[in-house]
C-alpha cells in the first residue's frame, strides 16, 4: 500500500485489546494519553489528541508534548457521561521546523535571506486565521521578511517566542496521519467511588419469626446512612420457589415454614418482575426506594437469571430451558455445589431473542421503578454478548445504571465480563490475607491494563463467603479487613449485620455461614452499637472527604521492614489531598516499624516538616525525616494519616 505520509503513530495507549472494547472513566476524570510518534529524518513534529462527546458534532483538540523517546503525552478531561471517542493527530510541523533551522543557521553567523522568504509563504496563509492583533503583527513580519532593508529587524522577530506561539497555536497540518479512532466511556461518580451494604430483607422484623417487609427495610435506611453507607444492596426479592425449595443450611428437603433460598426465584405468586408477597407490593418496594432517595441512598437489586422449577416462564416458555429425554430438567449445579431448587436457563435455545429481550424487559422494568445499580449473580455462567447486548442497550437509555458482576471466577473470565460492559466487579481481595499477597494483587489490579477497564469493589465478606480468617476471629480483625478494604479500594461492601456483629460460626470445613440467612430468617436486635459499628462509620465518613480514597489507581506501597505492616500512599490527581496509611495485619500482637516516606512524590526534601494528621484519632504529629517510626496496637490497628505540607 502506497502512502505519502511521513508520519507514524504507533502504540497508542490507554487501550484495550487495540480499541476493541473502551476504557472508562467517571464525569470529571482525566484521560491520560501517551502514544509513540517519529518520522524519518530530524524534522520537528506536531501531534494532538482529537476528542468529542458520543453527542458533539466537533471534535476538541489538545497538543501533545514530547516527553523522551519519540514518546508523547497529552490528557483531556471527560466532562459528561456516555461515550468519548479519541484519537491522535500528528504531523511534520514545516513552518516550526523552518524556524528551528533558521534560529541554528542565524546562530551560525549565516546569511539567510532566502530562508526569510520561505518564511513569509508560512506566515500569509495564517493571516486570516488569527485575532485582530496577531493579524496586524504577521502583516507587519511579512512585509519585513520579504524586505532586505529590515533584514535585522527580521532575523530579530523570527527568533522570538511570539511567532512561535503562533506557529504552533495555528499550525498547518500538510499529510497529517491519524492513529484508529478509540473510545472511553464514561460514568456517574458511584461508579468509581461507592460503599455497599447488603442485608435480606426478610430478615427485618423487629420481632422473632416473623418475617420482614420492605416498611421494616425502610426503618432501617437511617442507620444504614448514619454508618455512611451509600448503597443498600438488597438480595432477590422476587416470589421463592416452592418446588424442590432448600431447607436451613441447604437441606435438599424443606420442611414446613421453610422459607427457601431467595436465588431460587419464581413461583404462583410471579417471576422476575414481581414481588414476594410477604415483603408488600410494587408500591411499598417504589416507596422504599423512594425513602431511601431521600437519606442520600441508593437501592441496588439482585440481578438473577435462573428459575425455581414453579416460575411461569417454565410453562410459558419452555425453550427457554434444556429437556432431559425424560421430560425432567437438569437443575443448576456449580461443582461440588448443587442447586436443586434451579432451572439454568438453556442460553442455546433457538428461541433466544426472545429470551434475550424478556431479560431486558425485566431489567428496563426495575429501572423504571427506580433502580439504577444492579448487582448481577453468577455473570459468569451466561454468554459473553448477551452481557455485551443488553448492558449497552439498557446504558443508551439510561447512562445512570451501574452492573456489579458477582463473578468469583478465573481471572481471565473475570476480566471479559468487565471488557464487555460491567461498571464494577467483586474480586479476590476476600482471600488476600499476607503482605505480599495483597500488594502482589493491588499492583496487578491498579498498574496493568485492567486498571483501564475494571473497577474492583472489595468485599470482606458476602452471604456465600464466610473466609477461614473471619471465622471465629476477634474484633481487631475485622476492623483490620474493613480498613484494607476501605482504604485499598475506592469501591467496597460488606454483608450485614452479620460483617459488624461479627457473627461467623460456619458449616466445619467450608467457607460458609452455619444457619445461612441464604435460606431462612435471622431475627437481629438491629439496635446493638459496638467499636466496629463506630469505626467503620469514622473510615466511611474520612473516605467522603478525602478524594485520595475515592479513586483506586493512585497508590504506590512504601517500604517498611515488618512484614506485619503495610503501609501505602494515595493521592487524588492534582495532589490536593495526600493520605499515608498504615495498617497492621497481626490481630493479636502489637507491631513496630519504620516506613519510608515518599518525599519525592511528595515534592519535598528531607528536612521538611509534614504534619501527619490522624484522621481517626484527630492526633497530629508533625514529621521531618524520610523514616518514620510508627505502633500499632490490636485495640486501633491502623492509621489514616493526612498529609500537610
Amino acid at each position: 500500500m502506497q502512502n505519502q505520509k511521513r508520519v507514524v503513530i504507533d502504540y497508542v495507549s490507554p487501550t484495550v485489546n487495540d480499541g476493541k472494547f473502551y476504557i472508562k472513566r467517571v464525569v470529571n476524570e482525566i484521560v491520560n494519553i501517551e502514544a509513540h510518534i517519529m518520522a524519518d529524518g530530524h524534522d520537528v513534529l506536531g501531534a494532538s489528541v482529537l476528542f468529542k462527546h458520543e453527542n458533539d458534532k466537533t471534535w476538541q483538540e489538545t497538543r501533545m508534548v514530547l516527553s523522551s523517546n519519540d514518546e508523547w503525552r497529552a490528557d483531556f478531561t471527560v466532562e459528561k457521561q456516555g461515550l468519548y471517542d479519541y484519537k491522535v493527530e500528528a504531523w511534520v510541523d514545516y513552518a516550526l521546523n523552518w524556524r528551528y533551522g533558521l534560529i541554528r543557521k542565524i546562530n551560525d553567523g549565516q546569511h539567510v535571506v532566502s530562508e526569510l522568504l520561505e518564511g513569509a509563504e508560512y506566515i500569509e496563509p495564517l493571516i486570516k486565521k488569527v485575532n485582530t492583533e496577531d493579524k496586524i503583527y504577521l502583516e507587519h513580519l511579512y512585509r519585513v521578511f520579504k524586505d532586505e532593508n529590515q533584514y535585522g529587524e527580521a532575523i530579530t522577530e523570527a527568533a522570538k517566542g511570539r511567532l512561535y506561539d503562533i506557529f504552533f497555536a495555528n499550525p498547518i497540518k500538510i499529510l497529517a496521519n491519524t492513529s484508529k479512532t478509540y473510545q472511553v466511556y464514561v460514568d456517574r461518580k458511584r461508579a468509581r467511588f461507592s460503599t455497599w451494604y447488603e442485608f435480606f430483607p426478610r430478615s427485618t422484623s423487629e420481632h422473632k419469626d416473623v418475617h420482614g417487609t420492605f416498611h421494616d427495610c425502610a426503618r432501617l435506611l437511617p442507620r444504614v446512612k448514619n454508618m455512611g453507607f451509600d448503597v443498600v444492596y438488597l438480595p432477590p426479592v422476587h416470589p421463592i420457589g416452592e418446588v424442590n425449595r432448600k431447607g436451613k443450611n441447604n437441606t435438599t428437603e424443606a420442611k414446613h415454614g421453610d422459607v427457601g433460598s431467595t436465588w431460587g426465584v419464581g413461583s404462583q405468586y410471579g417471576g422476575h418482575k414481581d414481588i414476594h408477597p410477604q415483603l408488600g407490593t410494587l408500591d411499598d418496594f417504589k416507596h422504599l426506594i423512594q425513602v431511601a432517595k431521600d437519606n442520600n441512598l441508593e437501592i441496588a437489586m439482585d440481578y438473577a437469571l435462573q428459575a425455581a422449577p414453579d416460575h411461569p416462564w417454565v410453562k410459558d416458555h419452555p425453550k427457554w430451558f434444556k429437556w432431559r429425554p425424560d421430560g425432567t430438567v437438569q437443575y443448576a449445579e456449580n461443582p461440588p455445589k448443587k442447586y436443586q431448587d434451579i432451572l439454568p436457563i438453556y442460553w442455546e435455545s433457538e428461541d433466544y431473542k426472545a429470551l434475550w429481550n424478556e431479560c431486558l424487559d425485566v431489567m428496563l422494568f426495575w429501572v423504571d421503578c427506580g433502580i439504577k445499580a444492579f448487582r448481577v449473580d453468577n455473570p459468569h455462567t451466561k454468554p459473553f454478548y448477551f452481557w455485551n447486548w443488553i448492558i449497552s442497550e439498557v446504558k443508551a437509555k439510561h447512562p445512570d445504571v451501574i452492573f456489579l458482576a458477582e463473578a468469583f471466577t478465573s481471572p481471565k473470565v473475570m476480566k471479559q465480563l468487565a471488557k464487555q460492559g460491567y461498571t464494577q466487579s467483586y474480586t479476590y481481595f476476600t482471600w488476600r490475607e499476607s503482605k505480599h499477597e495483597i500488594i502482589e494483587y493491588v499492583e496487578e489490579l491498579t498498574t496493568s491494563e485492567l486498571s483501564e477497564y475494571m473497577q474492583p469493589n472489595f468485599w470482606p465478606n458476602t452471604p456465600d463467603i464466610n473466609p477461614y480468617h473471619l471465622q471465629g476471629a476477634n474484633e481487631s480483625k475485622h476492623i483490620q479487613r474493613y480498613a484494607l478494604a476501605a482504604t485499598l479500594s475506592s469501591s467496597i461492601g460488606i454483608y450485614g449485620p452479620v460483617f459488624e456483629y461479627m457473627l461467623s460460626d460456619p458449616l466445619l470445613g467450608k467457607e460458609e455461614y452455619l444457619n445461612s440467612e441464604k435460606f431462612q430468617i435471622t431475627h437481629y436486635d438491629w439496635n446493638i452499637q459496638n467499636k466496629l459499628i463506630t469505626i467503620i462509620a469514622k473510615i466511611n465518613f474520612i473516605r467522603n472527604h478525602n478524594p485520595a480514597l475515592q479513586q483506586t489507581n493512585n497508590i504506590k506501597f512504601c517500604y517498611i521492614e515488618n512484614d506485619n505492616l503495610l503501609a501505602f500512599y494515595k493521592w487524588n490527581d492534582d495532589r490536593t489531598n495526600e493520605i499515608l496509611v498504615v495498617i497492621s495485619l497481626d490481630e493479636h500482637n502489637s507491631q513496630q516499624g519504620t516506613v519510608q516516606i515518599p518525599l519525592q512524590d511528595l515534592a519535598v526534601h528531607q528536612g521538611h516538616n509534614l504534619e501527619m494528621h490522624d484522621l481517626i484519632t484527630d492526633s497530629r504529629y508533625n514529621w521531618n525525616n524520610e523514616w518514620a517510626y510508627v505502633e500499632l496496637h490490636p485495640t486501633m490497628p491502623f492509621h489514616i494519616f493526612k498529609i500537610n505540607k
